[in-house]
C-alpha cells in the first residue's frame, strides 16, 4: 500500500473524529461541600476535575478521541460523588461518602494514577492525607 496514502486516509480519520466531540459541561453548582479552607483547597486540586461541576477542561478535552475519555470519566466522576451537588444528599449518604472519600484514598485509588502524569498537583502527599483523613473523622464521628 502506498504510504502517502495511507499517511493520508490516518488524517483524514483524524479529523473526521473531530466532528464528534465529547461532551463539555459544568452545570450549575448547587449546595457545594463545606470544609475548611484547607481541606477544600486539597479537594479543589485533586477531587474537583471529576467530582464537581467545576471542572477545569484541559486542551486534550477538545481533541477527540481523548475527549470522548475525558468526559466519560468525568460524568462517571460525578455520578459517583458530585461535591458541587452536596444538597441532594442525605446525612447518611454524607456520611457514607466521606468514609468512601477515606478509604480510597487509603487505598490510593483517589486521584487515579492515569490523571496524575499531567496533573502532577493532584497528587496526595502524606500531609493532605493526614488533613483530608482528620476532617472525615470529625465529619462522622469517627
Amino acid at each position: 500500500m502506498n504510504p502517502r496514502l495511507l499517511f493520508s486516509g490516518l488524517v483524514f480519520f483524524f479529523l473526521a473524529l473531530q466532528l464528534v466531540p465529547g461532551h463539555r459541561t459544568n452545570p450549575p453548582v448547587g449546595e457545594w461541600i463545606q470544609a475548611p479552607e484547607p481541606v477544600e483547597a486539597i479537594l479543589r486540586r485533586s477531587c474537583f476535575d471529576c467530582h464537581s461541576n467545576q471542572t477545569r477542561w484541559p486542551w486534550y478535552a477538545y481533541v477527540a478521541p481523548t475527549s470522548w475519555l475525558v468526559s466519560s470519566d468525568v460524568d462517571e466522576g460525578r455520578d459517583h460523588l458530585n461535591f458541587s451537588t452536596w444538597e441532594i444528599y442525605d446525612e447518611d449518604e454524607r456520611i457514607e461518602n466521606l468514609e468512601e472519600i477515606m478509604e480510597v484514598i487509603e487505598d490510593g485509588e483517589m486521584p487515579p494514577w492515569f490523571y496524575l502524569p499531567l496533573h502532577p498537583e493532584a497528587e496526595l502527599d502524606d500531609r493532605d492525607r493526614e488533613i483530608l483523613n482528620r476532617w472525615i473523622a470529625d465529619a462522622t464521628g469517627g
